[in-house]
């Protein structure tokens, strides 16, 4: 790898270092130290690990480069002529309170610790120098000042947030997300909405009803899985008096009470076949009949319909009509899970909280630090509900001007991502290429949601050899 040095202008200052890559992803640290021979072994050792630096040694030469530059660290002495690293850390803190300062000493004692911490330093670490804790020290550092920036910025650009209708993002899946509703909105096509529990499915229903030609009439939803069959065709098509035991009186059915507007089937997956066959009539003839009556009533609804089952595999499997499945998708929406949509997750924390703090009548700041990292760490099975649950929480009890991390559920806090472990060097730990791939297909099939049929598209393989796959292991 290539260096360019550049010189700083400073006789207190080295070489000033840049990778030849994006300085935008290169970290940059700032050592402190009146020992040439540290600062140029520290230079060296993370020069090797892919990260910027240079070096001053004075607590005066530090304080000028920093009001000249940027960094994502200072790495200080405490011992140096003049200022020590204490004080600049408390000089640190107030010129740029965004910049972690890890100091480093010989005088490795509980007091100097302590002395150090409230001096505003982020961590602490002793000489000589293990230079693989270093490295670990200066990552965790480095995460939490860019994380601490995103935060900030994105509590700056919280009034100016894209979205459609109530649905809130600005990563890349999101945007591409907000052109297909655009374009959705307009038509009047049926429309299959998928996606994990808790990814939005019925709020996306709603901002496509308010955005089309049909949002001055009704928007009617039902939860196709919180009823029986004999119910559940009373409640879409009506009945009249008489169809049953507790038919007192006539009912005229969803389909009938949308008319006009936008009818959401959700949890479609867990239909009964039989009740599908019903629905199916009704879609292609656009007439409802009613439980008990022999006469039908015609209905001009826009049906949206929503699951977090994969129906390809129930149609393969003939637990779902093909037929059925191809009149309801006739143009397919799939929404992420919140875990693939990056700082989405802080920027729906942020909106979050804001509006629970002012039902809550709390004056909150924001998040505390450390507390976007976890957040940003955690896998989210429950989705974006998941983390609105979370806030509401975390507002409800916090005692704090910010949400702090013992706010949060402790799943969260002491959360760690799951791997794909292959064994290590002892021959007794290392597993056959049939178990691993096992293994990478359980890990891909949960990283989905459980969708098969988008599991299969990610391995390259077809649903029935994943099916096989799983299946034998399990035997």
């Amino acid at each position: 790898m290539r260096f360019q040095s550049i010189p700083t202008g400073s006789p207190n200052c080295g070489d000033e270092r840049h990778l030849m890559k994006d300085e935008q992803t290169t970290p940059r640290v700032l050592i402190v130290d009146d020992e040439q021979s540290m600062c140029e072994l520290i230079e060296t050792d993370l020069r090797l690990r892919d990260i910027d630096s240079q070096w001053c040694q004075s607590a005066t030469a530090a304080v000028d480069a920093m009001q000249q530059q940027d960094f994502d660290v200072v790495l200080t002495d405490v011992r140096m002529p003049g200022s020590s690293g204490l004080q600049l850390c408390q000089q640190l803190t107030e010129l740029r309170p965004d910049i972690p300062v890890i100091v480093m000493t010989a005088f490795g004692t509980l007091e100097t610790a302590v002395a150090a911490i409230r001096s505003g330093a982020y961590d602490f670490i002793t000489k000589p120098i293990e230079m693989d804790l270093l490295s670990i020290t200066l990552n965790r550092a480095i995460t939490h000042r860019r994380l601490t920036e995103q935060v900030r910025l994105l509590e700056a650009a919280s009034g100016d947030l894209k979205s459609f209708g109530e649905v809130i993002g600005q990563s890349d899946t999101m945007l591409r997300l907000y052109d297909q509703l655009h374009q959705v909105a307009q038509s009047d096509a049926a429309v299959l909405i998928t996606g994990e529990s808790g990814t939005g499915k019925e709020l996306v229903a709603r901002s496509i009803h308010a955005n089309s030609r049909r949002s001055k009439k009704p928007f009617v939803a039902v939860n196709c899985a919180a009823l029986s069959e004999h119910l559940l065709e009373s409640e879409l098509f009506g009945h009249v008096k008489g169809a049953f035991t507790d038919a007192r009186g006539e009912r005229r059915g969803l389909f009938l009470e949308a008319n006009g507007g936008t009818l959401l089937l959700d949890e479609m997956g867990e239909m009964p076949v039989s009740m599908q066959v019903k629905l199916l009539r009704a879609l292609e003839e656009r007439k409802v009949r009613p439980v008990g009556s022999d006469k039908e009533s015609p209905f001009d609804v826009r049906v949206l319909t929503a699951t977090n089952r994969d129906l390809e595999t129930a149609v393969a499997e003939e637990r779902f009509r093909e037929d059925l499945y191809y009149r309801i998708n006739v143009i397919g929406l799939e929404l992420p899970p919140l875990r693939s949509r990056g700082t989405d997750i802080l920027r729906l924390a942020e909106h979050f909280l804001r509006r629970f703090a002012e039902r809550e009548n709390k004056p909150l700041e924001g998040l505390a630090d450390g507390v976007a990292e976890k957040l940003l760490s955690y896998s989210w099975p429950g989705n974006v509900r998941e983390l609105r649950n979370v806030i509401e929480r975390a507002v409800a009890l916090t005692r704090h001007t910010k949400i702090t991390a013992e706010d949060l559920p402790e799943k969260i806090r002491n959360f760690k991502s799951g791997t794909v472990f292959i064994g290590g060097l002892d021959p007794t730990e290392l597993v056959s290429m049939e178990e691993i791939e096992r293994r990478y297909i359980a890990h891909v099939v949960e990283a989905v949601g459980g969708n098969q049929t988008q599991a299969a598209r990610i391995l390259g393989l077809d649903r029935k050899t994943i099916y096989r796959k799983l299946k034998d292991s399990a035997d």
